[in-house]
């Protein structure tokens, strides 16, 4: 106002609120130096940190993640025994590609904060962005496997390998083909995995989506309410049958007598019999899906046992998968006797078993979601739960001892005395030249002892030891860790002769 009105006012007293309004200006003006000047002159606070991993998170050490490389490596050599090839994706997704996928669990996406462009989320599975890549190239036909992290605001219970960042080992095959031909080899894939990994005996429970759905009309549970009821029963694996009931009834708003029809058959299980037994019911056989359902299991277990899975296989009416993007096969896998994974409690979780060590199914509908035309491509897959397995075989290395090495260093140069640095760089140079994992000191002058405890307390396999008096006759010493046994050998025959010994 003062800017634009000083002409109506007397002239000495608008230069006296002239003054007055730039003196205030001024002033605050060093205040605000004076302040800085404060602040830059005192020694500065140290911020205080606290020095953990998010919630449901980890930090994995040498040791794990050497167990951890040794177990992705066997997986990823039996995916492509198969035929698998390998892509990736990124880490997170348009919010709009996760929604609607996963039913009840949806509430489980990380949804990152709006950035002023896309909506997007991190990555809840490894299966719908296939889907997307599926369908946003416009391939019909591919036998992929993906192995990468994903994330869940799950509620994590660490010391049984559940966790909200983790990674799933994914294989999937997509394509049109005939019944039941890829869908018995994932369950084949998934029984090789776990016996290469040797961690204890398991089942592979199996179940088809149809005859869910058949059952759950065939016990007069309406269409609207199969999803939600496919949900509860799915909890079998972890609740008993009053508590799936009671959710049935209370929460789900399920009659009473459909809720007690279908109790009737998700505590069946058995094989081919089994199959027949219920192709048989009367009320089973009113229902064109659960006909069909049953009519595909019978074939699968047909192509299961001619992959010798007949006792690691079960059909398991009480297999459910809450997902809702399953349209057909269904299954999962499961330790007989599952191992504790801890022996107490850590950060407040109680220890216990690890449940589900893979899982997967059938889902013909998902590409067409994401395709303009709405062109379907049918898929099957298996995920490999990798982190309860890592629980598992850290928790058994740990009880019998097992040492793991952290590197691969397979030669160590060592030198007896003082002034041999550059002869042992040459010497390393020479050995890496040919292929072979070697490593020294980063001391001039380190001792002998010293050297040779290293390689012991690493497990490194071969040590070159010399002196000068070793130098002087053109050999080395080269001594096996474990037996401390040495042998001399000429210098310009040392690569050749580490190769040897290597290979036996």
């Amino acid at each position: 106002m003062l800017s634009f009105g000083f002409g109506f006012f007397h002239q000495p007293l608008v230069q006296g609120l002239k003054q007055s309004f730039w003196f205030q200006i001024d002033e605050e003006v060093a205040k605000l130096l004076a302040l800085k000047a404060k602040i830059s002159d005192e020694p500065s606070t140290p911020q205080k940190f606290t020095l953990k991993t998010p919630k449901g998170t980890r930090d994995y050490t040498p040791q794990q993640m050497m167990l951890r490389q040794g177990v992705l490596d066997k997986i990823i050599a039996i995916f492509k025994k198969h035929g698998g090839e390998s892509i990736d994706t990124p880490v997170f997704e348009l919010k709009e590609v996760l929604t609607g996928k996963y039913g009840e669990d949806s509430k489980l996406i990380y949804d990152l904060k709006d950035q002023g462009g896309e909506i997007l989320s991190l990555r809840y599975d490894l299966t719908v962005p296939l889907a997307r890549y599926l369908a946003m190239n416009k391939i019909s036909s591919l036998k992929r496997y993906h192995i990468a992290k994903v994330y869940r605001r799950d509620n994590p219970a660490m010391t049984r390998g559940r966790y909200r960042e983790f990674y799933q080992c994914d294989f999937d095959i997509a394509g049109t083909y005939d019944p039941m031909l890829p869908d018995a080899e994932c369950v084949k894939i998934v029984s090789e995995i776990l016996d290469a990994l040797d961690i204890g005996d398991y089942v592979i429970k199996l179940n088809h989506r149809q005859i869910l759905d058949g059952m759950f009309e065939a016990c007069g549970v309406p269409v609207d309410k199969f999803r939600s009821i496919c949900s509860a029963v799915d909890k079998l694996d972890k609740s008993p049958w009053a508590e799936v009931r009671k959710e049935m009834i209370e929460e789900k708003g399920l009659d009473e007598k459909a809720a007690d029809a279908i109790g009737e058959y998700v505590r069946q299980n058995g094989n081919s019999e089994l199959v027949e037994k219920l192709l048989n019911d009367e009320n089973l056989k009113k229902v064109p899906a659960a006909v069909k359902g049953l009519e595909g299991m019978k074939l699968l277990l047909n192509y299961c046992n001619l992959f010798g899975l007949s006792n690691k296989i079960s059909f398991d009416l009480s297999l459910a998968r809450g997902l809702d993007y399953y349209t057909g096969v269904i299954y999962e896998c499961v330790l007989k006797a599952e191992p504790k994974t801890s022996k107490g409690a850590q950060n407040g979780e109680e220890s216990g078993t690890i449940g589900s060590v893979a899982g997967g199914g059938r889902y013909d509908n998902l590409v067409g979601m994401f395709d303009s035309k709405k062109k379907q491509v049918p898929c099957v897959g298996v995920s490999i739960g990798v982190e309860r397995i890592f629980s598992v075989l850290e928790a058994k290395f740990v009880t019998e001892g097992v040492k793991t090495r952290t590197n691969d260093i397979e030669v160590y140069v060592a030198s007896a005395h003082k002034g041999l640095h550059e002869k042992r760089l040459r010497i390393l140079n020479d050995l890496w030249a040919n292929g072979i994992k070697a490593e020294h000191s980063y001391k001039l002058n380190p001792k002998l002892l010293a050297q040779l405890q290293h390689c012991e307390e690493n497990q490194i396999p071969l040590a070159i030891v010399f002196g000068d008096s070793e130098l002087e006759k053109g050999i080395v010493k080269l001594r096996e860790v474990s037996t401390r046994k040495e042998e001399d050998v000429a210098v310009d025959q040392l690569a050749d002769e580490i190769k040897k010994r290597l290979r036996n």
